[in-house]
């Protein structure tokens, strides 16, 4: 979603907030600016489009300017215009606000606001922030945010600054991410971590309800009623250089590259880390599971996996509509949240539902300090580091990795596996990694599959027990970045309707390792051929048969853990969804409409 910067500090403010703000891009955008505090005034610049245009603005600019703010906007009020871009300023332009989520009550605030004389610019909910606190201002620009945010009603984060104060900047979060980077005779602000690495490693997480008083040499904390918070940065270990593309041409194929290392990683991780519950996983008499996009495409491998090895009843969610929902939930039910960002809005929104209800809280996410992850009762991390692509590879392995360990480690816990069992299920999983390895350093995929998809207006994907998520992923990545139509089905569910669809014309994509389902799967790819279907198939290397029938046949190592299928199977889709993306032309990064942490409703 939107990205927030700010600098404040003995250098020049400029450069840091442009550099900072590439490297947001990745969170997806339709225009960004910046508000610069110099001689006593502040100077907006905005553009629409990319952030390469906001820069070619600013060519030959010389600012000596020590703070400022910075934006890119993801369009939820007003379409995408010079007027709605931030940053936004107050009608006397002594304020500037850049702005996080969304306002729920603004209409109201908005009309009050033209009541009492003030005229709007913009379609924005923002500015209704910065007219507010231009409105309380008497001379405390603390005070004037704090007496603003008491009628604001919603999940925001934003950072405000104002020429009456030149030194500093003032960030609030609640229900948006924020992060204060802590420098020498420096500070900043950021929506999310990598905007500012290359600056510090040493961050503090900002918690819902906290407000920052932030100048170049002190950073003040406090509550929503003005009391005094003390909070320690931390150390953040990810290299910077792991947020470049070290040679790809996208970020995206270097993340599809890093995979190998990632569930290295995370094998690591979880082993080395442990996993010791703060609750009685034997009283555990149900499992809900709750995410969105990639994430819920995992969660049902995770389904899967634990009602296999663990024997406790799982139910997956759309985290959107959870939150609404009257799910029946009670101190016996296991309520797990995945997200890569652990900012995720209805991710979140739908594990505070359960915690209220009384639910043990278990979280999967990416990012250490999140707030999915300080508010939940224990938490498993994915240790893929920063994933600049908008679409979920890398972090989506993982998560699947994870999955694998935790199932297996209830199935232990509660005496459905012995420990021989468990330590066997954990091995196979870190021989993982040389597989996919194998793959990508020795596969290389039929040019004639790019074709056939990219001239393709839609494609059905299909797939049968362990595979069938694995089929909505492999759907998910092509129309994520190609915007080509794709569906993905369960394999035998295809004739009960989807089947209609399939002709001559229809690219079909099946993932049929030879896994247990292998032979109903084979009875599902005859149903497609006789319809003539364009068959593509991800299957075993080893598999002559699929190899024989298949019009373009992608073959992947053999397994002798058919359970771990998913993780290497999905590979090969995410290389198709990218080349097909890269043929046409589009943006593979940084796709239309898309963000990568997704904070509003």
């Amino acid at each position: 979603m939107c990205g927030i910067v700010g600098y404040v500090g003995d250098s020049e403010a400029l450069p840091i907030l442009l550099s900072s703000l590439e490297r947001l891009e990745y969170r997806g955008y339709d225009s960004a600016g910046v508000a610069l505090i110099e001689n006593g005034e502040i100077f907006v610049q905005k553009e629409v489009g990319k952030i390469r245009e906001l820069v070619k603005s600013l060519w030959g600019k010389s600012s000596k300017a020590h703070c400022g703010i910075g934006h890119t906007r993801w369009a939820t009020h007003g379409v995408p215009s010079f007027e709605n871009a931030h940053p936004h300023l107050d009608p006397s332009k002594s304020f500037a606000i850049v702005h996080n989520g969304i306002i729920e009550n603004y209409k109201e605030l908005k009309e009050e606001l033209i009541n009492q004389g003030h005229i709007f610019t913009s379609q924005t909910d923002t500015e209704v922030i910065v007219h507010l606190i231009s409105k309380y201002y008497e001379g405390d620009l603390l005070e004037a945010v704090r007496k603003t945010i008491e009628l604001l009603k919603g999940a925001f984060a934003f950072a405000v600054i104002t020429k009456y104060e030149p030194d500093r900047i003032i960030g609030v979060k609640q229900g948006s991410p924020l992060v204060i980077g802590v420098g020498e005779n420096e500070n900043f602000l950021a929506s999310d971590i990598p905007a500012i690495l290359p600056y510090t490693k040493q961050i503090i997480v900002l918690d819902d309800k906290e407000i920052v008083d932030i100048t170049k040499s002190s950073i003040s904390i406090y509550d929503f009623d003005g009391m005094i918070k003390t909070k320690h940065s931390m150390f953040v270990p990810w290299d910077i250089v792991s947020a470049e593309k070290s040679g790809y041409k996208h970020f995206m194929l270097k993340e599809i590259y890093e995979q190998p290392r990632v569930i290295s990683d995370t094998v690591r991780g979880f082993l080395s880390e442990g996993i010791s519950f703060p609750f009685d996983i034997k009283a555990i008499n149900r499992i809900v599971m709750s995410a969105c996009g990639s994430s819920y495409n995992a969660s049902l491998i995770g389904k899967y996996l634990i009602e296999r090895y663990a024997k406790i009843p799982v139910e997956v969610g759309y985290a959107s509509e959870q939150r609404y929902e009257d799910i029946p939930i009670d101190e016996n039910t296991l309520f797990i949240a995945i997200s890569q960002s652990g900012e995720t809005a209805d991710t979140r929104f739908a594990a505070q539902y359960a915690k209220d209800n009384g639910a043990k809280l278990l979280s999967i996410v990416n990012v250490v300090g999140s707030s999915l992850d300080r508010e939940s009762d224990y938490t498993l991390y994915t240790h893929a580091g920063p994933e600049i692509g908008v679409a979920a590879t890398k972090t989506f392995t993982a998560q699947i990795a994870v999955l694998y360990g935790l199932a297996a480690f209830m199935g232990y816990e509660r005496g459905s596996m012995t420990y021989e069992e468990y330590s066997n299920k954990i091995d196979k999983l870190a021989h993982i990694p040389s597989k996919i390895e194998d793959f990508l350093q020795n596969t290389d995929l039929n040019g004639g599959v790019y074709s056939e998809l990219s001239s393709a207006k839609n494609a059905i994907y299909l797939g049968r027990g362990l595979s069938f998520p694995i089929a909505l992923e492999g759907a998910l990545k092509l129309k994520e970045i190609s915007y080509i139509h794709a569906e993905g089905y369960a394999a035998g569910e295809m004739k009960h309707g989807p089947i209609a669809l399939i002709d001559e014309n229809m690219p079909v994509v099946f993932i049929a390792p030879k896994d247990k389902l292998y032979e109903k799967a084979i009875s599902n790819i005859e149903e497609v051929l006789a319809r003539k279907a364009k068959l593509i198939v991800i299957g075993n290397a080893s598999d002559q048969h699929l190899k024989d029938i298949s019009k373009h046949f992608i073959g992947i190592p053999d397994l002798d853990e058919e359970d771990l299928y998913p993780i290497l199977s999905v590979v090969p889709l995410q290389l198709i969804a990218y080349e097909v993306a890269n043929r046409l032309g589009l943006d593979v990064d940084q796709p239309r409409n898309l963000a990568k942490t997704v904070t509003v409703e």
